[in-house]
């Protein structure tokens, strides 16, 4: 019984999670005040094709599992639910959330989608379900090239962030923010939803910098 209740907490966790992490980024949108690095792509792409935002996440995240075979790269549930959920969530959020207008209003919401994402980001690593798409790829070409995750990450969102911005995405303060804070966000909150372990023992945690394992749409 304990075994059960302790799946349906991680899966509660999981959606949970993802949802919220469409959210978030949603409300990051409506502040103008700069994305995500892999939104900032997903936005510039949007604006090109006239899809949505959400939609173009979806199709940048299975392409990018796709990239995980020749990685030799293994999904779990939260890779496939990663790809499925939060672009869904994502356009919900953007469907009820209008445009912010003042500075106030936009700070707030600037604010409210970092923290709320650091939430997220605690939520969905801590089920323990397995990593998002872009995660995987950052890992496996770590482990196929044997250079350094710092680098592997740096050069990939630099990437994202200079297509999507050429594209139209938006980058700004926010995008700043958000690279510094959510480092310390996700290490607080994967402690916080910590799942314990099966023998009702001390919980069980991400170890070493959070940012290495960031949940990423």
């Amino acid at each position: 019984m304990a075994t059960q209740g302790r799946l349906v907490r991680r899966l509660t966790q999981l959606y949970a999670g993802l949802a919220l992490y469409g959210a978030s980024s949603a409300l990051l949108v409506r502040s103008g005040l700069g994305l995500e690095p892999w939104n900032v792509l997903h936005q510039g792409l949007a604006e090109r094709t006239g899809l949505s935002i959400g939609v173009m996440l979806t199709i940048v995240g299975a392409a990018v599992l796709l990239a995980w075979i020749p990685l030799r790269q293994r999904p779990g549930l939260g890779t496939v639910s990663n790809v499925l959920v939060i672009g869904m969530a994502m356009d919900a959020t953007l469907a009820l959330v209008p445009d912010a207008h003042g500075w106030t209003l936009r700070v707030g919401l600037m604010v409210a989608g970092i923290v709320l994402n650091g939430a997220a980001t605690g939520l969905y690593i801590a089920a323990r379900f397995g990593p998002g798409p872009r995660d995987g790829l950052m890992t496996g070409l770590h482990q196929r090239t044997g250079v350094s995750i710092r680098l592997v990450r740096t050069v990939i969102e630099f990437t994202v962030v200079a297509t999507g911005f050429a594209l139209g995405g938006t980058v700004g303060f926010g995008t700043l923010l958000y690279a510094v804070a959510i480092g310390p966000l996700a290490q607080l909150f994967l402690r916080v939803f910590a799942v314990p372990s099966a023998s009702g023992g001390s919980a069980v945690v991400a170890i070493g910098q959070p940012r290495g394992a960031i949940l990423r749409p």
